[in-house]
């Protein structure tokens, strides 16, 4: 790689970019997406790695990244698989379930060695599970997890796209691991782990994975954050949802800007809390909204 192209961004997103075409029309999404658009709105700039369609569908999503600012030197384009839609369909009012369609671009992100030299020790790099469901992008993510890079898994389980093999290999990998608690049951299932109380679910995985630091987050209850030996808990609080798209992502996406800033843990977990909450109470994974918005929001939660 040429170094005088090199850019290097305190973070990178690994994986889905997509259109989750909605009742009420198409919106931009996808986890990576989602998390490097508020980690970008949070001051952390951040870079996205994933694969577009040669089409309109694929442009008009690389028109958003230059609107928003995110980093795409790592963005690739596939002139074989379309640019990924999901359709998402509503559930009691505000839930969503998701039709996954197969194949699409980002199935077959390459170019490990590129994406490679842009990572560094301090950069945190953010992957789930999903983007491991074809064995193309699935090799360049391991390749990726050999670094020594901050490595944020966010679970993200969407079933039939993990097996138990893959999801242990990526567990084994991470530094940082986000569960909800469904996700965090469904791993003591899949290895035999604990079921009683939450601390000895999350000394399971700690133990069993060499995982140092591990985030449950539970909707309106708040979230969890284990770190080595140490536990912090918050409280959340009941917010008028208009959806629940993409409030798991913000959740992470503030997360990791106030781990990258040196937050303390407590109030690192509460301005993710916050977070959360506040996109729950807009529409889409990626809404627009000023840092006071959401300054405010964290003054109204605690």
């Amino acid at each position: 790689m040429n170094m005088e192209n090199e850019i290097i961004t305190p973070a990178i997103c690994y994986g889905e970019i997509l259109w989750d075409v909605l009742p009420d029309g198409p919106q931009p999404g996808g986890a990576p997406l989602n998390v490097a658009y508020h980690l970008n709105k949070l001051g952390v700039q951040t870079s996205l790695v994933s694969k577009i369609g040669k089409d309109t569908n694929g442009q008009k999503l690389e028109n958003l990244l230059d609107d928003w600012g995110i980093k795409k030197h790592l963005l690739q384009t596939d002139t074989e698989h379309p640019t990924s839609q999901v359709i998402a369909k509503m559930n009691n009012g505000n839930e969503v379930s998701y039709e996954i369609i197969f194949p699409v671009a980002w199935d077959f992100i390459g170019d490990s060695k590129n994406i490679i030299d842009c990572l560094r020790p301090s950069t945190y790099f953010v992957f789930g599970s999903l983007a491991s469901r074809n064995d193309v992008s699935r090799r360049t993510l391991m390749e990726l997890l050999e670094s020594d890079a901050i490595k944020v898994f966010d679970i993200n389980l969407r079933p039939p796209f993990v097996t138990r093999d893959l999801l242990g290999e990526l567990l084994h990998k991470a530094d940082i691991v986000k569960f909800n608690q469904a996700e965090l049951e469904m791993v003591q299932s899949f290895f035999r782990g604990s079921f009683g109380k939450e601390s000895e679910q999350i000394g399971f995985i700690q133990e069993h994975f060499n995982v140092p630091e591990i985030i449950v987050t539970k909707g309106e209850f708040g979230a969890s954050y284990y770190k080595n030996d140490k536990a912090y808990h918050a409280a959340g609080r009941e917010v008028k949802v208009k959806d629940t798209i993409g409030s798991g992502d913000s959740f992470l996406a503030a997360f990791i800007a106030g781990h990258y800033h040196g937050v303390s843990p407590e109030n690192l977990l509460k301005n993710a809390i916050a977070m959360g909450g506040f996109i729950a109470t807009k529409k889409g994974g990626c809404p627009d909204y000023k840092i006071k918005e959401y300054q405010d929001f964290i003054n109204y939660m605690f």
